[in-house]
Formats: C-alpha cells, sequence, structure tokens
C-alpha cells in the first residue's frame, strides 16, 4: 500500500517539475504586457509551492519505510528533487530578467516612433480642422435650411388643427340638437302609449258593463221568479 503512494507522488513531482519548466519557457517568450507577466509568474509560484510539499511528503515516506535500503533510495530521490527544483528557481529568475529587458526595449521603441510621427500628426491636425470648420459651417447651414422648413411645416399645422377643431364644435352643436329632438319623439310616444292604454281600458269596462246588463236581462226573462 505504501509503495502506490510513492509512485503517486513521484508522478505528481514529475508532472509538477515539468510544468514549471513549461512556464519559464512561457516567462522567457513573453514581451509584454506586464499583467500576462504578472499571471505567468503567479503560476509558477503556484506549481513551486505544490511541487515542494509534494518534495516533503516523499521525504516522510523515505524515513517511515522499514528497509534501510529503501529509505535511502527514497531519501536520495528526495535530494535530485530538490536540486532540480532550485535549478528551476534559477531559470525562473533568469527568464523574468529577459522577459523585463524585452518589454522595456519594446516600450521604448514605442515612443521613439509616437516622437518621430509627432509632426506628421501635427500637420495632419491643422488640415483636418480647417476641413472639419468648412464641413461644421455646411452643417450649419444646412440645419437653418431644415428649422425653416419645419417653422412653415408647423404654421400649416397649426391652422388645420383650428379649422379642424371648429369643425368639430359645429358637429357637437349639431349633436346637441338632435339629442333635443330625439328626447321630444320618446317624450310624445310614451304619451302615446299611455294613451293607448286607457283607450283599451275604457273599452274593456265598457264591454264588462255591456255583458253584465245582458246577463242580467236574460237572467230575468228566463228566471222571473227568482
Amino acid at each position: 500500500m505504501a509503495d502506490v503512494h510513492v509512485r503517486i507522488c513521484e508522478q505528481e513531482i514529475i508532472k509538477y517539475d515539468l510544468e514549471i519548466k513549461a512556464l519559464i519557457q512561457d516567462i522567457s517568450e513573453c514581451t509584454g504586457p506586464h499583467n500576462e507577466l504578472t499571471e505567468l509568474n503567479c503560476k509558477v509560484k503556484e506549481r513551486f509551492s505544490r511541487l515542494r510539499q509534494r518534495i516533503q511528503d516523499l521525504e516522510q515516506m523515505g524515513k517511515e519505510q522499514d528497509k534501510e535500503s529503501d529509505k535511502q533510495v527514497l531519501l536520495k530521490e528526495v535530494e535530485a528533487h530538490r536540486k532540480q527544483m532550485l535549478s528551476n528557481q534559477t531559470a525562473w529568475r533568469k527568464a523574468n530578467l529577459a522577459s523585463n529587458l524585452a518589454i522595456d526595449k519594446l516600450e521604448k521603441e514605442d515612443l521613439l516612433n509616437v516622437g518621430g510621427t509627432g509632426a506628421r500628426q501635427r500637420k495632419m491636425t491643422k488640415e483636418s480642422l480647417a476641413q472639419t470648420s468648412s464641413d461644421i459651417t455646411e452643417s450649419l447651414m444646412s440645419i437653418s435650411r431644415m428649422m425653416s422648413q419645419q417653422v412653415k411645416q408647423s404654421e400649416e399645422t397649426i391652422s388645420t388643427l383650428s379649422t379642424s377643431s371648429r369643425t368639430v364644435l359645429e358637429t357637437n352643436e349639431e349633436f346637441k340638437a338632435m339629442t333635443g329632438t330625439i328626447q321630444l319623439g320618446r317624450k310624445l310616444i310614451t304619451k302615446y302609449n299611455r294613451r293607448e292604454l286607457t283607450d283599451k281600458l275604457l273599452i274593456f269596462l265598457a264591454l264588462a258593463l255591456f255583458l253584465a246588463t245582458v246577463l242580467y236581462i236574460l237572467k230575468k226573462r228566463l228566471f222571473p221568479f227568482l
């Protein structure tokens, strides 16, 4: 069981060592910006921390071996891994130095290029300012013409709205007159319906009186002794 843990620990040590070497190569080739270099260095620090911990774990496993021969073998491996880690740290410092020099050189070249093109840029700026001024004048004149047209359209719209308003008022008065006529017609119809009901009631009463009279006469003639 202990051999399995030893093999896993050795594999992880080799993995971290290879990752550190690859990151150091990336740092040596890094030409900026500085935040990219900082990010690479953070990754290297994290890998070194893991590698250091696994080397300590391997050393502890070696000390716990029952056989003296196995113990010596593992302790020698630990010593070799620590030497390799120190070698990687040296390479890491050199890579950072090379990267910083390359970044500084590129920044200086950029500054020189900017200075050389300054005169040309100033000349172009004057010409562009003159053209811009002409364009602005033309644009202002165009805007003035557009505003004049808008004012004229607004006046026509106000006139149209005024005419429409008078038409609406006149239509409203006509609706009021029609409403009065309709109400008068409703009153006349209601009055007529009431009169018609009264006439029907009088006719019904007259018929009832007539029938009562007829029945009385028939009763007297048919049953004179009653």
